[in-house]
């Protein structure tokens, strides 16, 4: 099924869509990507998922990306007496490693983790920000806060450290547990919650032996800060607005937002803007402007895909959420200003034959006007260097490892197809007529052109370009 548009719509499954005939509209309507999120699903849940995915790719024959996404480490404060306790700004509240019930003087922290890691003068941000303390102390085991703003805290409380890195990893062992079972699976994408430093991944990348790509959600001022690191080990990351809206001021997460954005497609790594995109779509069938111009901001920056949660996942109008995102992309991608944006913020070629026949394609595919641009790729490379490009015409991802055409499913304008290796150099010309001929992305007459390498399928040689005609037949003219 050809879209109308060149990014990329995630959809995260939930109640609300996690049936085989959802998940089938949910495509139809314009996902490309479906979202497991672990907080929330067994493994018996996420295996019956993506069969259920795998049973809609089947009947779609489109290759269909499945992204895990990892819990990661949730810091929570204990329980209450009463449940909760009314607190006044400027008091004193302790959170310590003492188990019992806690009152409106302190409460029980279970993460010695923090306990040592808090110094004076850091920030705790509770509930999402509603409560804010400033440690004034830390032992060891316990940590005295004063009280900034906020009245109340309850049973077991989201904990956010902007100011603090935690020494231990972004694997907790239930995230050990759901990946292991995970890559089991045929799942393409694993997402990595709450890291805050490049090392983070290396636990990971030693678990998954290159069977998943990884992504990083950038949700923790500590990851923004070493971002250019991350995003260098990262196959690719996602702006996790939620939690990053809660650990730095709300005003900053625009400009992150596009700083990001840049840093990613500098790098040819495929970017993710998530959280709250359509949130008034979870009750209302129709979107507010605002976030209709939020989604539209996101794909004018030139972001590989935008992302619907609890829109798709538990709203009471998935499809129509869906279906909305899509329209939104599809118009912003027909503005005549949106050329002008993506050129404007083109990276300038890296010093690599790929690049530099990534770079000679597009520029040629525009001259010459030319249908599409073909490029063979087994490993994904070639596939993400002329995404990096992001070209006006339609690229097509030609490719003989079904995980391979899985994955770049993400990425910004690729249409992937499984297809054979060819033989040769005629046949490989042939092969790529006869595919933009049958999937309408050319007609007889037209010229496409081709980029692999040779000698054909080594991984990462990416080193030939080919002007070819679509004959009558559907095969090259030439």
């Amino acid at each position: 099924m050809k879209r109308g548009r060149k990014v990329k719509i995630l959809a995260t499954l939930g109640p609300a869509s996690n049936t085989e005939e959802m998940i089938e509209k949910l495509y139809t309507a314009g996902a490309d990507v479906f979202r497991i999120n672990m907080s929330h699903s067994s493994h018996d849940m996420m295996r019956d998922l993506v069969q259920k995915i795998r049973n809609v790719e089947k009947k779609v024959k489109r290759p269909i990306a499945i992204l895990a996404d990892l819990q990661g480490p949730k810091l929570r404060v204990g329980m209450f007496k009463d449940g909760s306790v009314e607190l006044k700004p400027g008091q004193i509240f302790t959170m310590d490693n003492n188990p019992a019930e806690g009152d409106n003087t302190r409460v029980h922290l279970p993460h010695p983790e923090i306990l040592e890691a808090v110094q004076p003068g850091h920030r705790l941000l509770v509930d999402d920000g509603r409560l804010s303390l400033i440690a004034e102390s830390s032992d060891g085991k316990s940590i005295t806060c004063k009280v900034v703003s906020g009245t109340k805290i309850s049973n077991k409380k989201g904990v956010s450290l902007p100011d603090t890195t935690l020494a231990t990893g972004a694997l907790t062992e239930k995230d050990h547990a759901d990946l292991e079972a995970v890559l089991k699976e045929p799942v393409d994408w694993v997402a990595l919650s709450f890291i805050q430093r490049p090392e983070d991944l290396a636990e990971v990348r030693k678990i998954s032996k290159g069977r998943v790509g990884l992504l990083s959600k950038i949700e923790k001022p500590q990851a923004v800060e070493r971002i250019d690191e991350i995003i260098e080990l990262s196959d690719a990351v996602m702006v996790a607005r939620g939690d990053l809206g809660v650990e730095l001021p709300l005003e900053a997460v625009p400009g992150i937002q596009k700083q990001i954005t840049r840093k990613a497609r500098a790098a040819g790594k495929p970017v993710v803007v998530a959280t709250q995109m359509l949130e008034s779509m979870i009750s209302a069938p129709v979107p507010t402007r605002a976030e209709v111009s939020d989604v539209a901001t996101a794909v004018f920056e030139g972001a590989d895909a935008v992302m619907l949660s609890a829109e798709s996942a538990a709203g009471d109008y998935p499809v129509e959420a869906v279906t909305m995102m899509s329209q939104i992309a599809s118009k912003v991608e027909k503005d005549p200003t949106y050329p002008g944006i993506l050129n404007g913020q083109r990276a300038a070629p890296e010093a690599t034959g790929s690049d530099a026949i990534s770079a000679a394609s597009r520029q040629i595919a525009e001259t010459l006007d030319l249908s599409a641009i073909l490029c063979f790729t087994s490993s994904g490379t070639t596939g993400l260097r002329a995404a990096r490009e992001r070209p006006a015409v339609p690229i097509i991802a030609l490719s003989p490892v079904v995980e391979t055409a899985r994955r770049l499913a993400l990425t910004w304008g690729l249409y992937c197809v499984v297809t054979r290796d060819a033989t040769d150099l005629d046949d490989m010309v042939d092969l790529a007529c006869r595919i933009a001929y049958d999937e309408e992305f050319a007609k007889p007459g037209d010229r496409i052109i081709i980029s692999a390498g040779v000698p054909l399928g080594t991984p990462g040689s990416t080193n030939m370009l080919r002007i070819a005609y679509i004959g009558s037949d559907g095969l090259s003219g030439i």
